[in-house]
């Protein structure tokens, strides 16, 4: 039998706090004032971002995905990037800085990278082939010159496949991987190149660089920035793409964490997009004539399981457990509709989904059979604590969805604690893992999850020698069977017959509840009727180059 959690006392104090909170805290207000009495220029367009901070802006961006679309892919190029033209498709590699690449039909460790003639970076140096080797080393090798701790925290993980990297000419580079890996295109689209010369002129220092930054992107950052406060872009007008020249006169970035106080700013005037309005609002906002915009992206929002000894969350039937605890319906009744309720670690109808077993439906018998079975129940609950994050990029509602799993999982015998930092924090625990002293004997971490390619979708999370400090598999989770699975990925250099390894991986991730599997966001924005040109790609990552304001 199946319980409704959200017709409970409990799920209606959650929607009725979210309904009462305030439009307008004391973080609008300084906000507020902080632009009365600023003039526009026409063409400007003003994003309030869910981050609490300006992302990092010296190349490798901290601030998760929302850090890479806002001062990553605006500023700088990787060699591979995304197509983000179309919202009817999902995004697919294209040429970026690099205009081709090529696995060697024999060696299939060794790739060869053709590189864009004639573009040159904001300071007016030439883009080479020295220039990628001089940005991998300054995130690989912690000897060089340029060797730059916070960039390398951002961006080694992301490519744990490179073993070593040459030039060959001045527009050609080769990149050597470990094993033969046919994920490393999607890798390097996570890598920006920043300006050795630059880096060279500013002291050598990544401080002085990260207030006069110097990449090859559509925009630049011309006057530095106000941390916690805005950031301002300008058009690069001589940028190489002349098709992605951006229109508009300014970009102007400003953290805004708390939903509700976004909201308040759009209602004023004083931001024209924002990023996830609060759901309870979304109706009223479209009353007043602003346009909400959602597509369907690869993203999910989970708990990552720590797998360390003593965690309940070895026991695949208090994993499952867990799962068939979640009222995924009702949390997406909390966000407005504006989900897709877990189906499994993947969205429903993804290409790489297959045909799993265990079935993730909500039913709070079943959950509390397993959790007898486990030795454990309401009257012999387990206490744990998990990591989440107050807002953040993708993280949608984490406070009062959090607080809804909360009571429902209290209900077969689980007592959840919250340890709750700002998104940038939980994003170093979560590079930190489980066992380091910041989780603070956290047994899970509240995670959004980029789910883009094979890489970072399943196998970063999830292979046995990418645990931290070598990637990102918080919870120390192996499986040789697994391991297996992923190398058969990275030898499978067919399109098609590396999605059918995929789709047996996904089996295993949901048949053995590798993590707690809420739900999908919907990506919402919304924005004044002045806003033009804007296509939501199927993508964490947006181009605004198309974009203008009316005055």
């Amino acid at each position: 039998m199946t319980n409704d959690f959200r017709k409970t006392p409990a799920a209606a104090g959650i929607i009725e706090k979210l309904r009462r909170a305030r439009l307008m805290g004391s973080a609008a207000l300084a906000f507020l004032a902080m632009t009365a009495s600023e003039t526009l220029a026409e063409g400007t367009l003003r994003i309030g971002m869910t981050a609490s901070d300006i992302p990092l802006t010296t190349g490798q961006t901290d601030q998760g995905g929302e850090g890479q679309r806002f001062m990553g892919y605006t500023l700088y190029n990787a060699m591979i990037e995304w197509d983000l033209s179309s919202a009817d498709k999902p995004s697919t590699l294209i040429p970026s800085l690099a205009t081709s690449w090529s696995v060697d039909a024999v060696d299939k460790t060794k790739w060869t990278f053709k590189l864009r003639d004639g573009v040159k970076f904001h300071d007016g140096s030439a883009f080479d082939a020295a220039s990628v080797v001089w940005n991998l080393d300054k995130i690989l090798v912690p000897d060089s010159p340029q060797f730059d701790k916070r960039q390398s925290a951002q961006g080694k993980s992301r490519i744990p496949a490179v073993a070593s990297y040459k030039v060959i000419d001045p527009l050609t580079v080769e990149i050597v991987t470990k094993t033969p890996d046919a994920t490393l295109p999607y890798q390097l689209s996570w890598i920006l190149m920043s300006s050795p010369a630059n880096w060279e002129a500013q002291g050598k220092s990544w401080d002085a660089v990260a207030q006069k930054p110097s990449g090859t992107g559509p925009w630049k950052l011309e006057n530095g920035f106000t941390p916690r406060e805005r950031a301002e872009l300008t058009p690069n007008k001589d940028y190489w793409d002349k098709a992605r020249v951006p229109k508009l006169d300014k970009l102007v970035l400003v953290p805004l964490p708390e939903p509700n106080t976004r909201v308040a700013a759009l209602r004023s005037g004083q931001v024209d997009w924002i990023e996830a309005p609060a759901p309870d609002s979304v109706k009223s906002l479209k009353d007043a004539g602003f346009d909400i915009v959602t597509n369907s992206y690869p993203h999910n929002w989970t708990w990552h399981l720590s797998r360390v000894e003593g965690s309940p969350w070895n026991d695949v039937r208090v994993r499952k457990a867990a799962n068939l605890a979640v009222d995924r319906e009702g949390i997406n009744e909390l966000l407005g509709g504006l989900s897709v309720p877990a189906q499994g670690y993947l969205p429903p109808g993804h290409q790489w989904f297959g045909n799993p077993t265990f079935k993730l439906e909500y039913n709070i018998e079943e959950a509390k059979k397993l959790m007898a079975e486990a030795g454990y129940g309401p009257d012999k609950p387990i206490n744990t604590k998990v990591v989440i994050s107050s807002s953040g990029s993708g993280q949608m509602l984490p406070l009062a969805m959090n607080e809804y799993i909360q009571q429902t999982l209290a209900e077969i015998g689980i007592n959840v604690e919250y340890e709750v930092a700002d998104w940038n924090t939980v994003i170093n625990i979560w590079r930190a893992g489980a066992k380091d002293p910041s989780a603070k004997g956290a047994t899970a971490v509240n995670y959004s999850y980029f789910i883009q390619d094979p890489f970072t979708a399943l196998i970063r999370q999830s292979q046995c020698n990418l645990a931290p400090p070598n990637g990102t598999n918080w919870g120390y989770y192996c499986d040789p069977e697994m391991d297996a699975l992923f190398a058969e990925v990275r030898n499978t250099f067919d399109a098609a017959e590396q999605d059918k390894v995929l789709r047996k991986i996904h089996e295993k991730y949901v048949n053995e509840a590798l993590f707690l599997m809420v739900t999908h966001d919907v990506n919402p924005r919304a924005m004044s009727k002045k806003v033009k040109g804007f296509v939501q790609a199927q993508n964490w990552f947006q181009d605004f180059s198309p974009v203008t304001v009316d005055p």
